[in-house]
């Protein structure tokens, strides 16, 4: 009964908090820390310690999930160099940074042990991130903190597993790599095993709640073999998450619908519940290290240069990172020059091996002679005239496939396809650019948070000065949580870097355009049929193409046909479900392409699915 009541109260205290917040213009998380530490410090209340597994094995792999499947996947690839380097590289020189900091700071404490804290502050939190989409900073910089907190647990996972080993017995650098390999491949695998078996599995039940309730399973599902297997259980819930983010376009709009909602409430509901449980493990917390050594400025100390240590560490990778992305961006303006010659010459292209590709001239003036076209013919020049080896890559060396279609025809879609992909995505990141002040955002909102504290007591019993080793990661924990997430808005502000979303309305109404010539395509199709192949009237069709030509999205009844009302109307369902499903495959294409923004193929997706929502329900009314 006491657990049940704590859990109630808990409850209560997250809701009314996450209500309470933007009255007081303060981020949720922020306000449940620091609810929990003053609960923390009433003498009346307990000490409270939770083991590291129920965090990591059963709150994190939902959490982990429900951001997973709502990230953009077109987004996420594009980004995927600067993800897996923050994800990586970033861990591994934090990690070791702070190993020689702790070992040189804290008597009796080895390198390896130094390391494995390191290791233990060194990630992002995914549920931290939580602060940054709220606010309203670049859509790329969200996806960028949001990939590397749900990808860097593996490396600092690893890592301090490998840092623990290593006390008692000598570790290789090879066999560190060689976990970490394995936990990801692994890992990767098992997940996209298990989402794509969760899409078809969803895609066969036609009630919105086992859906739901299926996707509820899917992270533990996922999480479990991936742990028994000596792998990453947390990088195959991303996995999971991402294959059915991916796929879920296709499942039905009430269950996606349903799923999101619920979804939605569990997340709100255990994100609090993170957030206030860090803030009441402070007081277990003090009490144990005031016990072992008597006072607690070397802990905050130490936990206040440990954060200082890590600002600096990541804002020197991230001034490499972007300065890596720029060199990347100038590149991709000569690329899109030769791919925007090579488009208008796709027709002549066709048929043309790797050998034929790799000799290639465009079009233009010669190399060297400047003019309108001078990024692309200047590299030209210097590389004699033929497309870069990226470029080479994108345009031919793929072998063909068994069964499919390799005709003519075909095969010049195809290479439109992949070359406007490449054009989609050198403009995406031409539109987005990270510069200083994007980096200043990258920097400052690269806060730790229940991960860190988690991991910290998942450290041997036997480690010396365990107790103020813990106390030193929640330092750094709720410190860059209350001080970097308190002003993170404010220094978005101050860059000028809020968005007001007239980009993705300019996105939405030309999605608009794209679906209502989708619907017409179809409705001038002579082939056009019934689902069970029969004929459309005359007097339907011209009816459907008039609302389609006005963009008018409802359907009417019509009292001066000459025929029967029911049977007119069930004609007008039928084909305005085949343009719902013409439109949204149109949608599958322009994400499929990359040429719109995530946030408009959403919002334009929810249009759709209202759409056929409305439409079933009508025809249930009348059956």
């Amino acid at each position: 009964m006491d657990l049940l009541m704590i859990g109630v109260v808990a409850a209560v205290a997250v809701v009314g908090v996450t209500a309470l917040a933007p009255r007081v213009g303060v981020a949720a998380p922020l306000l449940l820390v620091a609810l929990g530490v003053l609960i923390s410090l009433v003498p009346a209340v307990p000490a409270v310690e939770i083991e590291p597994e129920w965090i990591l094995g059963v709150v994190l792999p939902p959490l982990l999930y429900a951001t997973s499947v709502s990230m953009p996947t077109m987004d996420f690839r594009r980004d995927l160099t600067a993800i897996s380097g923050l994800s990586v590289l970033l861990v591994v020189a934090t990690s070791l940074a702070l190993g020689v900091l702790f070992s040189w700071l804290i008597p009796d404490i080895s390198l390896s042990t130094g390391i494995a804290l390191g290791a233990v502050i060194s990630p992002t939190d995914a549920v931290a991130t939580s602060i940054v989409r709220r606010s309203g900073v670049s859509p790329r910089v969200v996806t960028v903190l949001e990939g590397e907190s749900l990808l860097n647990d593996a490396s600092a996972l690893v890592l301090l597993r490998s840092a623990i080993a290593a006390t008692a017995a000598s570790v290789t650098l090879w066999e560190v790599a060689g976990d970490f390999a394995f936990a990801v491949v692994v890992a990767v695998a098992i997940g996209a095993v298990v989402g794509k078996v969760s899409l078809l599995v969803r895609s066969r039940i036609a009630d919105p709640h086992l859906t739901t309730a299926i996707s509820f399973i899917v992270p533990f599902v996922a999480y479990i073999p991936a742990e028994h297997l000596d792998a990453s259980g947390l990088v195959a819930t991303v996995a999971a998450g991402l294959v059915s983010g991916a796929g879920s376009v296709r499942l039905r709009p009430q269950d996606r619908i349903a799923e999101a909602a619920n979804w939605r409430t569990l997340e709100l509901l255990l994100e609090g519940a993170v957030f206030l449980l860090m803030g009441l493990e402070l007081y277990g917390l003090v009490v144990e290290v005031l016990d072992e050594h008597g006072s607690l400025w070397r802990a905050f100390w130490l936990g206040v240069l440990a954060a200082a240590v890590v600002l600096v560490v990541r804002t020197g990778y991230v001034a490499f990172l972007l300065t890596t992305l720029s060199r990347r961006a100038r590149r991709g303006v000569t690329v899109r020059g030769y791919l925007s010659a090579i488009n208008d010459r796709a027709d002549a292209l066709d048929g043309l091996g790797p050998e034929e590709l790799a000799q290639l001239r465009l079009p233009g003036r010669p190399p060297g002679a400047g003019g309108e076209d001078g990024g692309a013919t200047e590299a030209a020049g210097r590389s004699g005239g033929r497309p870069p080896e990226d470029l080479r890559r994108v345009l031919g060396g793929r072998k063909p496939h068994v069964g499919r279609d390799d005709s003519p025809e075909h095969r010049r879609v195809r290479l439109r396809t992949r070359i406007t992909r490449r054009i989609a995505d050198i403009d995406y990141l031409q539109a987005e650019p990270l510069g200083p002040r994007e980096g200043a955002v990258l920097v400052w909102a690269g806060m730790r948070g229940v991960v860190t504290l988690a991991a910290a007591q998942s450290l041997p019993h036997d480690t010396p000065h365990r107790a103020l080793l813990v106390l030193v990661a929640f330092t750094v924990a709720a410190g860059t949580l209350l001080v970097q997430g308190g002003t993170l808005a404010w220094l978005v502000r101050v860059l000028g870097l809020s968005r007001d979303g007239a980009d993705d309305r300019a996105d939405v109404d030309r999605l608009g355009s794209e679906m209502t010539r989708a619907a017409v395509e179809l409705l001038e199709r002579p082939d056009l049929r019934r689902p069970d192949g029969s004929a459309y009237d005359d007097v339907v069709l011209d009816r459907a193409r008039r609302i389609a030509a006005r963009q008018k999205l409802q359907v009417e009844s019509d009292d001066d046909a000459d025929r029967d009302r029911t049977s007119v109307e069930a004609q007008l369902r039928d084909l305005r479900m085949a343009m719902l499903d013409a439109q949204r495959t149109a949608l599958l294409r322009v994400r499929d392409l990359g040429t719109a923004s995530s946030g408009a193929l959403t919002e334009a997706l929810k249009v759709l699915d209202a759409d056929q929502i409305s439409l079933e329900l009508r025809a249930r009314d009348d059956a």
